[in-house]
C-alpha cells in the first residue's frame, strides 16, 4: 500500500492516475457496488485481513459490503464518558492534535491549512482563532460510526463538494487535503465546550459521508452518522481555552505521534 501511494503521490504517472482516483464519479461507482449484494464476496477477506472480530457486532446479517464496513457494535464495547466536564472522543482513530495560530493549522511534518479553508466561512473561522484542532484519521479497521462530543444543539449539515484524496500521510504532506476533500460539518453549540466545529472528511472511494440528524437538540455519545467504504477523517474545532487536552496525548502529538483513541473516551477536560 505504501509503494503504491508514494506512486500516486510522488511521480507524474502517478499523479495522472490520481486525478481519476480521487475523482468523485469513481467513488460514486465504487458505492454503488460496494451497496448491492454483488460486493458480499468482498466480506471474508476484509475482515481476515483486518482482523476484525464480528463477535463484537450488535448483526452479522450482512446484505453487502458497506453492511459489514458499517458495522454497529454492541453498545458496552464503546462506553461513553459522561462526565459532564470530561471531553469525549466522537470515534475510533488516531489522534492528532495542533493548535490554530491566527486562522492557521501548523501540523508536525504535514501541509499547513486554514480554518477558513476548511469551513469555507471566515466568518466562522474567527471564532476558533487561538484555539484547537483535533483531527482524527480512521483507517479501514477502525469502527466507522461516530458520536457528538457534548451534549447540545447542533446546526444544520453544510456539505462541500470536493476531491476525495486518500488521508494517509504521504498525501497529507503533498496536498492541502483536509480543504480539498469533499466534506461536511456542523456547528455545536454545547451545554460545557462552548461552539464546537465538528467536520467529517471523506476519503478516495469513501462512497458517503451519511449524518443523521438536521438541526436539533442532541446528546453526549449519541451516534452522529457514520462513513461508508474507506479511510476517513473527523475533526473538532474547539474555540480558545474551551479545553484543556489530556497531558499524554499532547505530549506523544508534540513529538509527532498519532495516539490511538475510542468512540467515548475521555481525552481532555472542561
Amino acid at each position: 500500500m505504501s509503494l503504491g501511494l508514494d506512486f500516486l503521490y510522488r511521480t507524474i504517472p502517478g499523479r495522472v492516475l490520481l486525478k481519476i482516483l480521487a475523482g468523485r464519479s469513481l467513488s460514486k461507482l465504487a458505492g454503488i457496488f460496494l451497496d448491492s449484494p454483488l460486493s458480499k464476496p468482498l466480506i471474508k477477506p476484509f475482515v481476515q485481513s483486518n482482523g476484525i472480530d464480528l463477535s463484537e457486532c450488535e448483526s452479522t446479517n450482512f446484505r453487502c459490503f458497506n453492511d459489514c464496513f458499517t458495522r454497529k457494535l454492541k453498545s458496552e464495547l464503546r462506553p461513553v464518558d459522561m462526565a459532564a466536564d470530561h471531553l469525549i472522543s466522537p470515534c475510533d482513530g488516531l489522534l492528532s492534535v495542533w493548535p490554530v495560530e491566527e486562522d492557521t493549522v501548523l501540523p508536525v511534518k504535514q501541509s499547513s491549512y486554514t480554518i477558513s479553508g476548511l469551513l469555507q466561512s471566515r466568518r466562522l473561522a474567527e471564532e476558533f482563532r487561538g484555539g484547537t484542532c483535533l483531527v482524527f484519521r480512521l483507517c479501514v479497521n477502525h469502527y466507522h460510526r461516530y458520536c457528538y462530543p457534548d451534549s447540545g444543539t447542533k446546526g444544520e449539515n453544510v456539505f462541500i463538494p470536493g476531491k476525495l484524496h486518500t488521508v494517509r500521510p504521504v498525501a497529507l504532506r503533498e496536498y492541502p487535503v483536509f480543504t480539498e476533500n469533499c466534506r461536511e460539518y456542523t456547528i455545536l453549540d454545547t451545554d460545557h465546550f462552548g461552539k464546537v466545529a465538528q467536520i467529517e472528511v471523506g476519503a478516495m472511494l469513501v462512497g458517503k459521508i451519511l449524518n443523521h440528524h438536521g438541526k436539533w437538540p442532541v446528546r453526549r455519545g449519541q451516534e452522529k452518522g457514520y462513513f461508508l467504504y474507506g479511510g476517513s477523517t473527523i475533526i473538532l474545532l474547539l474555540q480558545k481555552d474551551a479545553a484543556v487536552i489530556d497531558p499524554e496525548i499532547l505530549e506523544a502529538c508534540g513529538k509527532g505521534k498519532e495516539v490511538p483513541v475510542r468512540f467515548g473516551q475521555r481525552i481532555g477536560h472542561r
